[in-house]
Protein backbone atom coordinates (compact mmCIF):
# COMPACT_ATOMS: atom_id res chain seq x y z
CA UNK A 1 0.00 0.00 0.00
CA UNK A 2 1.37 3.25 -1.31
CA UNK A 3 1.64 6.29 1.65
CA UNK A 4 1.21 10.02 1.44
CA UNK A 5 4.95 10.37 2.03
CA UNK A 6 5.63 7.84 -0.90
CA UNK A 7 3.94 10.39 -3.12
CA UNK A 8 5.79 13.24 -2.29
CA UNK A 9 8.97 11.16 -3.30
CA UNK A 10 7.63 9.69 -6.45
CA UNK A 11 7.08 13.32 -7.59
CA UNK A 12 10.64 14.55 -6.75
CA UNK A 13 11.72 11.53 -9.07
CA UNK A 14 9.48 12.36 -11.47
CA UNK A 15 10.40 16.15 -11.82
CA UNK A 16 13.60 15.48 -11.86
CA UNK A 17 13.22 13.00 -14.78
CA UNK A 18 11.63 15.79 -16.81
CA UNK A 19 14.47 18.55 -16.14
CA UNK A 20 16.81 15.66 -17.14
CA UNK A 21 14.69 15.05 -20.33
CA UNK A 22 14.34 18.50 -20.88
CA UNK A 23 16.02 21.22 -19.31
CA UNK A 24 13.67 23.86 -19.39
CA UNK A 25 10.66 22.01 -19.44
CA UNK A 26 8.95 23.63 -16.30
CA UNK A 27 10.37 26.72 -17.21
CA UNK A 28 8.53 26.95 -20.24
CA UNK A 29 5.39 25.32 -18.89
CA UNK A 30 4.76 28.16 -16.45
CA UNK A 31 5.05 30.83 -18.75
CA UNK A 32 2.04 29.52 -20.83
CA UNK A 33 -1.20 27.13 -21.01
CA UNK A 34 -2.03 26.69 -24.83
CA UNK A 35 -4.02 23.27 -25.34
CA UNK A 36 -6.45 22.69 -28.20
CA UNK A 37 -8.45 20.23 -26.51
CA UNK A 38 -10.43 20.24 -23.82
CA UNK A 39 -11.16 16.48 -22.05
CA UNK A 40 -14.21 16.11 -20.37
CA UNK A 41 -14.30 12.41 -18.91
CA UNK A 42 -14.82 10.06 -16.28
CA UNK A 43 -13.33 10.06 -12.29
CA UNK A 44 -13.01 6.80 -12.66
CA UNK A 45 -8.69 6.25 -11.98
CA UNK A 46 -8.22 3.75 -14.23
CA UNK A 47 -9.15 6.35 -17.12
CA UNK A 48 -5.73 9.17 -17.01
CA UNK A 49 -6.62 11.72 -19.93
CA UNK A 50 -3.27 12.43 -20.16
CA UNK A 51 -1.22 9.22 -20.41
CA UNK A 52 -4.08 6.94 -23.01
CA UNK A 53 -3.66 10.33 -25.73
CA UNK A 54 -0.20 10.60 -25.66
CA UNK A 55 -0.39 14.26 -24.38
CA UNK A 56 2.49 16.16 -22.22
CA UNK A 57 1.33 18.59 -19.64
CA UNK A 58 -0.29 22.05 -20.58
CA UNK A 59 -1.59 20.50 -23.54
CA UNK A 60 -4.69 19.24 -22.61
CA UNK A 61 -7.19 20.78 -20.54
CA UNK A 62 -9.25 18.51 -18.00
CA UNK A 63 -12.45 18.58 -16.15
CA UNK A 64 -13.87 15.01 -14.65
CA UNK A 65 -16.81 13.61 -12.84
CA UNK A 66 -18.34 10.55 -12.48
CA UNK A 67 -19.67 8.99 -15.32
CA UNK A 68 -18.40 12.00 -17.61
CA UNK A 69 -22.20 14.02 -17.43
CA UNK A 70 -22.15 17.38 -18.80
CA UNK A 71 -25.47 19.42 -16.88
CA UNK A 72 -26.63 22.61 -17.40
CA UNK A 73 -26.98 23.65 -13.90
CA UNK A 74 -23.46 22.45 -13.30
CA UNK A 75 -21.23 25.75 -13.11
CA UNK A 76 -18.21 23.76 -12.09
CA UNK A 77 -18.31 22.11 -15.83
CA UNK A 78 -19.66 25.15 -17.30
CA UNK A 79 -16.89 26.91 -15.83
CA UNK A 80 -14.47 24.75 -17.35
CA UNK A 81 -16.16 24.64 -20.84
CA UNK A 82 -16.16 28.52 -20.46
CA UNK A 83 -12.63 28.73 -19.55
CA UNK A 84 -11.71 26.60 -22.13
CA UNK A 85 -13.64 27.96 -24.98
CA UNK A 86 -13.53 31.40 -24.47
CA UNK A 87 -10.16 32.23 -22.89
CA UNK A 88 -7.50 29.33 -23.84
CA UNK A 89 -9.57 29.18 -27.17
CA UNK A 90 -9.77 25.39 -27.19
CA UNK A 91 -10.31 23.99 -30.84
CA UNK A 92 -11.50 20.43 -30.03
CA UNK A 93 -13.64 19.30 -26.64
CA UNK A 94 -13.45 15.32 -26.09
CA UNK A 95 -16.31 13.70 -24.07
CA UNK A 96 -15.14 10.35 -23.04
CA UNK A 97 -16.63 8.01 -21.71
CA UNK A 98 -15.52 4.32 -20.54
CA UNK A 99 -17.19 0.81 -20.47
CA UNK A 100 -17.31 -0.83 -17.81
CA UNK A 101 -18.23 2.60 -15.63
CA UNK A 102 -19.39 1.97 -12.43
CA UNK A 103 -21.49 5.01 -12.47
CA UNK A 104 -23.12 3.70 -15.68
CA UNK A 105 -22.85 -0.14 -14.38
CA UNK A 106 -25.10 1.26 -11.10
CA UNK A 107 -28.11 2.79 -13.53
CA UNK A 108 -28.44 -0.68 -15.21
CA UNK A 109 -28.46 -2.29 -12.09
CA UNK A 110 -30.11 -0.45 -10.09
CA UNK A 111 -27.93 -0.45 -7.12
CA UNK A 112 -26.55 3.53 -7.36
CA UNK A 113 -26.83 4.64 -3.50
CA UNK A 114 -26.27 7.77 -1.50
CA UNK A 115 -25.60 11.56 -2.87
CA UNK A 116 -24.18 9.43 -6.13
CA UNK A 117 -27.55 8.29 -7.17
CA UNK A 118 -28.65 12.02 -7.04
CA UNK A 119 -25.82 12.54 -9.34
CA UNK A 120 -27.10 9.14 -11.57
CA UNK A 121 -30.28 10.18 -12.02
CA UNK A 122 -28.66 12.12 -15.16
CA UNK A 123 -27.53 9.04 -16.54
CA UNK A 124 -31.22 7.55 -15.60
CA UNK A 125 -32.45 10.17 -17.97
CA UNK A 126 -30.21 9.11 -21.03
CA UNK A 127 -31.50 5.19 -20.02
CA UNK A 128 -34.94 6.29 -20.08
CA UNK A 129 -34.82 7.85 -22.93
CA UNK A 130 -33.57 4.93 -24.58
CA UNK A 131 -34.97 2.58 -22.63
CA UNK A 132 -36.66 0.39 -26.24
CA UNK A 133 -33.10 0.15 -27.76
CA UNK A 134 -31.66 -0.79 -24.52
CA UNK A 135 -34.32 -3.40 -23.25
CA UNK A 136 -33.49 -5.18 -26.97
CA UNK A 137 -30.11 -6.50 -25.09
CA UNK A 138 -30.81 -9.64 -23.06
CA UNK A 139 -27.03 -9.50 -21.46
CA UNK A 140 -26.53 -7.29 -18.92
CA UNK A 141 -22.79 -6.32 -19.02
CA UNK A 142 -23.63 -5.74 -22.63
CA UNK A 143 -26.65 -3.79 -22.42
CA UNK A 144 -24.44 -0.97 -19.32
CA UNK A 145 -21.56 -0.93 -22.88
CA UNK A 146 -24.75 0.33 -24.85
CA UNK A 147 -25.87 2.58 -22.03
CA UNK A 148 -22.17 3.63 -21.51
CA UNK A 149 -22.11 4.78 -25.45
CA UNK A 150 -25.45 6.38 -25.18
CA UNK A 151 -24.26 8.77 -22.37
CA UNK A 152 -21.36 9.80 -24.29
CA UNK A 153 -23.58 10.92 -27.01
CA UNK A 154 -26.00 12.33 -24.90
CA UNK A 155 -23.36 14.69 -22.88
CA UNK A 156 -22.46 15.29 -26.40
CA UNK A 157 -25.67 17.00 -27.45
CA UNK A 158 -25.22 18.49 -23.81
CA UNK A 159 -22.30 20.34 -24.50
CA UNK A 160 -23.00 21.48 -28.21
CA UNK A 161 -26.44 22.74 -26.30
CA UNK A 162 -24.31 25.30 -24.06
CA UNK A 163 -25.01 29.12 -24.97
CA UNK A 164 -20.83 28.91 -24.85
CA UNK A 165 -20.58 26.59 -27.15
CA UNK A 166 -23.61 28.16 -29.23
CA UNK A 167 -21.89 31.31 -29.00
CA UNK A 168 -18.49 30.36 -30.24
CA UNK A 169 -19.99 28.85 -33.32
CA UNK A 170 -22.25 32.12 -33.76
CA UNK A 171 -18.85 34.26 -33.59
CA UNK A 172 -17.20 32.05 -36.32
CA UNK A 173 -14.70 30.17 -33.75
CA UNK A 174 -13.64 26.89 -34.89
CA UNK A 175 -14.56 24.27 -32.43
CA UNK A 176 -15.28 20.52 -32.79
CA UNK A 177 -17.25 18.39 -30.38
CA UNK A 178 -16.32 14.79 -30.09
CA UNK A 179 -18.16 11.55 -28.61
CA UNK A 180 -15.27 8.80 -27.52
CA UNK A 181 -15.44 5.84 -25.00
CA UNK A 182 -12.44 4.34 -24.08
CA UNK A 183 -11.92 0.32 -23.47
CA UNK A 184 -9.84 -0.76 -20.00
CA UNK A 185 -8.97 -4.10 -21.79
CA UNK A 186 -7.12 -3.04 -24.24
CA UNK A 187 -6.40 0.81 -23.43
CA UNK A 188 -7.94 1.64 -27.42
CA UNK A 189 -10.55 4.67 -27.02
CA UNK A 190 -13.05 4.19 -30.01
CA UNK A 191 -14.47 6.82 -32.05
CA UNK A 192 -17.98 7.32 -31.72
CA UNK A 193 -18.16 9.08 -34.93
CA UNK A 194 -20.32 11.63 -33.18
CA UNK A 195 -18.44 14.72 -34.18
CA UNK A 196 -20.01 18.46 -34.57
CA UNK A 197 -18.44 21.09 -35.75
CA UNK A 198 -21.41 23.54 -36.07
CA UNK A 199 -25.25 24.41 -34.75
CA UNK A 200 -26.45 22.82 -38.45
CA UNK A 201 -24.83 19.60 -36.95
CA UNK A 202 -26.34 19.11 -34.05
CA UNK A 203 -29.76 19.50 -35.50
CA UNK A 204 -28.65 16.85 -37.20
CA UNK A 205 -27.56 14.01 -35.27
CA UNK A 206 -29.63 11.80 -34.57
CA UNK A 207 -32.23 11.80 -30.90
CA UNK A 208 -31.90 7.60 -31.34
CA UNK A 209 -29.33 4.77 -31.54
CA UNK A 210 -30.65 1.75 -31.96
CA UNK A 211 -27.42 0.10 -32.40
CA UNK A 212 -24.39 0.24 -30.84
CA UNK A 213 -21.61 2.78 -32.20
CA UNK A 214 -18.60 0.81 -31.08
CA UNK A 215 -18.67 -3.14 -30.74
CA UNK A 216 -16.29 -4.71 -28.47
CA UNK A 217 -14.50 -7.84 -28.31
CA UNK A 218 -14.82 -8.41 -24.54
CA UNK A 219 -14.41 -5.82 -21.98
CA UNK A 220 -13.25 -6.03 -18.05
CA UNK A 221 -16.10 -4.93 -15.48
Amino acid sequence: MKTFEQLFENNVTWASEKVADDPEFFERLSKQQRPEFLWIGCADSRVPANEIVGLMPGELFVHRNVANVVVHTDLNCLSVLHFAIDILKVRHVIVCGHYGCSGVGSVVTRSASGLSENWLRHVEDVACKHEACLNNVEEQAERADYLCELNVIEQVRNVCRTSIVLNAWERGQSLSVHGVIYALNDGLLRDLEVTINRRADLAALPDYFPARRAVPEKYLY
